[in-house]
């Protein structure tokens, strides 16, 4: 079964456009805040890779759709954290 991520030949998603001069790694400060905290996170055995993108691809369609990158690698992060019980949904 595929999830909203799995998106390989399907049609309707418009053209990639690639920036000629390369847009800077992080829009926004706070994307550069989650690149960290995933690093630390997996670099402290927190959850590894597998785990980590089992959270972002199950996240509901509709969500996922609407999330920038880092919004979702937001949303895997803390699905896991709550999983794990370091931290609370609330």
């Amino acid at each position: 079964m595929s999830r909203v991520n799995d998106v390989g030949g399907q049609q309707g998603f418009g053209a990639v456009h690639p920036d000629p001069g390369e847009a800077p790694a992080f829009q926004a400060d706070w994307e550069a805040r989650v690149f960290a905290l995933q690093r630390v996170l997996l670099g402290r055995g927190v959850y590894n890779l597998d785990e980590f993108r089992d959270a972002v691809e199950r996240m509901p369609p509709q969500d996922y759709l609407a999330s920038s990158y880092y919004e979702r690698w937001l949303a895997g992060i803390e699905t896991l954290l709550v999983e794990k019980g370091l931290l609370a949904r609330e």
